[in-house]
């Protein structure tokens, strides 16, 4: 039977893109509440956008005099007008929480696989490391995109989409091409560099951001189905965000022990109650109930050691594959 042809692409944003920028202040703020109180209770939104920020949020915690603006201007820069409007956690989502529950429902993804060292779909590892790979010589706004066309076990680069602030078409090509040398990849793919022309204006000088918004870009990439919670400026009673990072400890767990292609984890949760509602691990296509593993939001914050300032980096180019605690 002769082989389809498909195709598989993803996209990769830098961290001075607006949507970026927000999630960094989500987390940075958190980070400043958990160095002074482990415990602290956090969730926090950034809109901005054409030289104004709006924080949002509900923050309970035992930590004092955090400068929420300081933390915005060291991310967003100084000539910025921010608006702060910070709350305490409703005291009816508190009390399912304190007993060990999840701060809500939800249904959480983990994914691994062994396309690539850092057990990432192909195609989402080359865009980020492009991506990467630019914004070390052009630290600006910007986003890239990789299509693969896969023919079988066998893959080549058909196309490369390269947009960033302050580079010019010129110097993404020598940038695009060094990239795909140093890498040793293997097609003639079709280029796409700054395909509406050079831009200098980028950032919240251009566009807005909003916390949360690049969910597929903090996931797995298209290919592989979220749960649809976002990440960035939640403590780790929130299952949505640590209930995610043990679903890809899991995801990996299995991987490697299993010898395996594939592995998907679904967990589901309901706020208030510990335990979840659904606990499976399917394994290059059988599924199976996941054993072994505390998966209360207690177990998890004990078993990953989530309750530190450790999440700023997280927001710059995914939650996966960028050698964090639940990477291994």
């Amino acid at each position: 039977m002769k082989n389809i042809t498909t195709y598989r692409t993803a996209e990769s944003v830098s961290p001075k893109h607006p949507d970026k920028l927000c999630d960094q202040i989500s987390d940075a703020i958190l980070d400043a509440y958990l160095e002074q109180d482990p415990n602290s209770r956090v969730a926090m939104e950034a809109c901005g956008g054409h030289n104004q920020i709006f924080v949002v949020g509900e923050v309970t915690s035992q930590a004092r005099d955090i400068d929420i603006k300081d933390i915005v201007k060291h991310i967003a820069g100084d000539d910025i007008k921010i608006t702060v409007n910070v709350v305490e956690q409703s005291p009816e989502i508190a009390q399912g929480v304190d007993i060990g529950g999840a701060g809500d429902q939800g249904i959480m993804i983990g994914y691994a696989c062994s396309e690539t060292p850092e057990m990432l779909p192909r195609e989402v590892i080359l865009s980020r490391r492009l991506n990467q790979f630019i914004f070390t010589k052009h630290p600006y706004d910007g986003k890239t995109q990789v299509t693969l066309e896969c023919d079988g076990s066998n893959w080549t680069l058909n196309s490369i989409v390269a947009s960033f602030q302050n580079t010019s078409q010129k110097e993404l090509n020598e940038l695009v091409h060094a990239f795909i040398e140093q890498e040793s990849l293997p097609g003639n793919p079709e280029l796409h560099l700054n395909p509406a022309g050079d831009w200098n204006q980028g950032g919240f000088d251009a566009d807005t951001g909003l916390t949360g918004r690049k969910l597929i870009v903090d996931n797995y990439g298209p290919r592989i189905p979220i749960g649809g919670g976002a990440f960035s400026g939640k403590d780790p009673s929130k299952v949505d965000r640590s209930a995610a990072y043990m679903a890809r400890r899991v995801a990996v767990d299995y991987l490697q022990k299993r010898q395996a292609q594939e592995v998907f984890v679904r967990l589901a949760y309901a706020i208030g109650y510990a335990e979840p509602l659904e606990r499976t691990v399917i394994i290059d296509g059988k599924p199976e109930l996941i054993e072994g593993y505390d998966l209360t939001p207690r177990g998890i914050i004990k078993t990953l050691d989530l309750l530190r300032p450790i999440y700023e980096p997280t927001a710059r180019y995914g939650h996966f594959g960028e050698g964090f605690g639940w990477d291994s």
